[in-house]
């Protein structure tokens, strides 16, 4: 059933990179309808939705939207019709990806956006012969689709400016990244570069100078790591010392004229090469399918994408900005009901939070309560910018319950009952929540403290008053359950006032 509301994406071929703009699309709210002739397609795609729903929201600190609908239809004018963004991920033979087009812009919308997942193709070359030439454009991403963000946009001179500005916005909502390129060419960017890199890769293998899995250790224990983070030009920026750029140019560039590179030649791709390769590649792998291999490829990305998103740097800086618009403005303390319990967390475990049993690990939990505190603490006040200005809440002590399994992929949401403001210290209970399951809750006490001094002080009036009125309207609640207990032994039920 589709999502009231939801925007439309049209997937035009379900293959990997199809599947893959499908999962990212729904993912992030949108009902999606899908053409495939191959009649195992909802399976396929099915699996690719399953290891996009357990890793994907893992990637953002914020709850994602309400997963859309996702429906297959035989008859393609059906699946367009009023799409907002239509992606064709076909095989990659022109007269083929012509004749789709014909059938999607009699059934479309002048206005839709119809993007192609082409790793060669121009836009001139998509476009002859079509209804609407500046309606095609290149989208080419990037596998997993629903994990890595680059989407590399070529366009041609009838697209318009208003039809840029939308696929710029569009993909960003996705939490996509469009790069655009300044004049269609060949493969666009990164293919040509992986084709460099892949066609040296060959002539090492087929001069028996190293195998796949050597070739491999090379990218990945060495510049494949730097080129996560900071790509080519910044890497060699500081391999040129202090002088930068300049110096690297001045003392390597010689090395552009030796005979290092064979990138104009290509080695036959002869029966005997391709059985060493197959046969050094399956050795490599060792016993892992393909679809392990997938999962352990989507758990690593996340690792290192989170990562680089605690740093606020590469394709991390890309997820942080996409938490601000997923998430929108936070709500302030004066726009909540404070009737019940504060909201102060709502988001997706990643696939890097679970341990060897297969569920959360005890200090993400923590992580999770201690997010939540954050929350409560900017409701109340006290952010950035008044730990700025050398005042805090310390915690001094903490008492979590592990209720229930939490596993990676789970929606869990978080709220915050405050039990004690009285003078410097600050007394409040969190109880962590996937769908209507209690699984967790923690217990905080917090005091605050001058910066300066590092020692206990009485927040200022305005923080204090903020205080009074949660304590107010709380002390009507009921006592949680656990609130005051020590480790294996449950607390005596008495009311909020006593149980301080």
């Amino acid at each position: 059933m589709a999502v009231t509301g939801a925007r439309t994406a049209a997937i035009i071929g379900g293959g990997v990179i199809g599947g893959g703009w499908a999962a990212r699309f729904a993912l992030m709210g949108w009902n999606v309808r899908i053409h495939d002739t191959d009649p195992d397609a909802a399976r396929k795609i099915g699996d690719i939705l399953e290891r996009a729903r357990a890793a994907m929201p893992g990637l953002w600190d914020v709850a994602l939207p309400d997963e859309g609908a996702v429906s297959f239809h035989d008859d393609l004018a059906e699946t367009v019709t009023g799409a907002e963004w239509i992606q064709e991920s076909v095989p990659e033979r022109l007269d083929l990806k012509h004749k789709v087009y014909t059938e999607i812009q009699a059934a479309c919308t002048e206005t839709a956006i119809i993007g192609s997942s082409t790793s060669g193709f121009r836009p001139s070359e998509l476009s002859e012969g079509a209804a609407r030439p500046g309606q095609i454009v290149v989208a080419h991403p990037f596998n997993p689709v629903y994990l890595l963000p680059l989407v590399e946009i070529v366009t041609g001179p009838g697209t318009g400016d208003a039809r840029i500005e939308r696929i710029r916005t569009t993909l960003r909502d996705i939490g996509s990244h469009p790069l655009f390129l300044r004049r269609e060419i060949d493969a666009h960017i990164a293919d040509r570069l992986l084709e460099a890199v892949w066609r040296e890769a060959l002539w090492l293998v087929s001069d028996g100078i190293a195998d796949t899995a050597e070739i491999d250790d090379a990218i990945r224990y060495g510049f494949g790591l730097r080129w996560a983070q900071m790509g080519l030009f910044e890497t060699y920026r500081i391999a040129g010392g202090e002088a930068g750029m300049r110096q690297f140019l001045t003392q390597f560039g010689p090395a552009l004229k030796w005979p290092w590179s064979k990138l104009t030649d290509v080695p036959d791709l002869t029966d005997e090469l391709v059985e060493t390769i197959a046969s050094q590649s399956e050795a490599q792998s060792g016993t892992h399918s393909i679809a392990e291999l997938e999962r352990i490829r989507d758990a690593n990305l996340v690792a290192i994408l989170r990562g680089l998103k605690a740093r606020d740097w590469g394709a991390g800086r890309l997820l942080n900005a996409a938490d601000r618009r997923v998430g929108g403005a936070p709500q302030g303390l004066d726009a909540m009901s404070l009737t019940g319990p504060l909201p102060t967390g709502a988001r997706a475990v990643p696939l890097d939070w679970s341990d060897h049993n297969g569920h959360m690990t005890e200090h993400r939990y923590l992580q999770a309560f201690g997010d939540a505190t954050d929350r409560f603490l900017e409701l109340i006040g006290c952010d950035a910018d008044y730990i700025a200005c050398g005042q805090s809440f310390f915690t001094a002590e903490t008492h979590i319950r592990h209720l229930s399994e939490v596993h990676a992929g789970a929606r869990i949401t978080l709220d915050t009952q405050l039990l004690l403001a009285e003078g410097r210290r600050v007394r409040i209970f969190h109880r962590m929540w996937e769908n209507s399951r209690l699984v967790a809750s923690a217990e905080h006490m917090l005091v605050h403290v001058d910066l300066e001094s590092r020692r206990a002080a009485a927040p200022p009036p305005d923080l204090q008053d903020r205080l009074a009125r949660v304590a107010k309207a709380h002390s009507h609640l009921p006592l949680p359950e656990g609130a005051g207990a020590a480790v294996g032994r449950p607390v005596e039920r008495k009311g909020a006032d006593e149980a301080e």
